[in-house]
């Protein structure tokens, strides 16, 4: 069974995030001929303060904005 991981940083709503899982699904079994039901997703929301860029976080690298 294929596993899509997204990761991402918060903000997206609930129904964005519904929207998403069934357009990647749609796309893999267009992709591949497999079955919707075989397809397994995860969101994993990532905080800004945990993510960086070239040793910055983002939540520092907003706050400079």
């Amino acid at each position: 069974m294929p596993l899509i991981h997204v990761q991402q940083t918060p903000g997206k709503t609930a129904e964005q995030k519904a929207e998403l899982v069934r357009e990647l699904t749609d796309a893999y079994v267009k992709a591949t001929g497999g079955k919707p039901e075989s397809v397994w997703v995860t969101v994993q929301e990532i905080g800004t303060d945990s993510w960086s860029i070239g040793g910055e976080t983002l939540a520092a690298r907003a706050a400079k904005r």
